[in-house]
């Protein structure tokens, strides 16, 4: 069983700390929405836990779990818009953690890249060049991405930025599918955001705000 535990938590950016004093700990299979404002740390934390970043003092453990077991949404913000690629190319892309040395994708891999297509609604875009698409559509794209590199672990940093709320909704129902069967899901969700969205979660999940400081409500 993995756990992800946060002991002693300050981030920031240089000297200055936007988050002080913060532990928990995420359990094999919790699905955790993380909620606050811009500017609150809720990314910062994130990208922390993720190794993209250092925390100014405390430290993570990732208990059982390796970060190539990660799958990771970033805000499309992170992610080159007009990134010169298909749509088949970059949802590949999310197997790279366990390509190893292989110069190619496998069958399986593969196989696995037009499932998470289907799933995400842009198997008939495969061919499409990603830059072409809509901010929705890229979105989607990103989603399928994290989807192949998933193996323990799904984080989402405001995963329905730009989408409209049927494809909202269906963007949440492929996650809570994935926690159901096991996957561990963090969801960090923007301040005001989607109720209906916020109600897709599953109905056990745990729910923590950012508001500089770390807090259970």
């Amino acid at each position: 069983m993995h756990k992800i535990i946060c002991e002693n938590l300050s981030l920031g950016y240089g000297d200055k700390v936007i988050v002080e004093n913060l532990s928990f700990s995420v359990n094999a299979g919790d699905y955790l929405c993380i909620v606050g404002e811009n500017g609150s740390g809720k990314s910062t934390l994130i990208k922390t836990i993720l190794g993209l970043r250092s925390p100014i003092e405390g430290r993570i453990i990732l208990d059982g779990l390796a970060k190539n077991e990660i799958g990771y949404l970033p805000q499309q913000k992170d992610f080159q818009r007009d990134f010169p690629a298909s749509v088949r190319e970059i949802v590949l892309s999310g197997f790279q953690g366990s390509c190893g040395f292989r110069p190619f994708y496998s069958r399986r891999e593969k196989e696995l890249a037009f499932e998470a297509m289907r799933k995400t609604n842009i198997h008939e875009l495969a061919k499409r060049c990603y830059r072409e698409l809509s901010g929705g559509q890229q979105q989607r794209v990103l989603l399928a991405r994290a989807l192949c590199a998933v193996k323990k672990v799904l984080v989402l940093d405001e995963p329905v930025t730009g989408l409209d709320p049927e494809a909202s909704l269906k963007m949440y129902d492929v996650v809570n599918e994935l926690n159901h069967q096991g996957v561990t899901v963090i969801n960090v969700l923007a301040v005001p955001f989607c109720p209906l969205c916020f109600n897709r979660r599953r109905n056990d999940c745990n729910v923590f705000v950012f508001a500089g400081s770390y807090s259970r409500p």
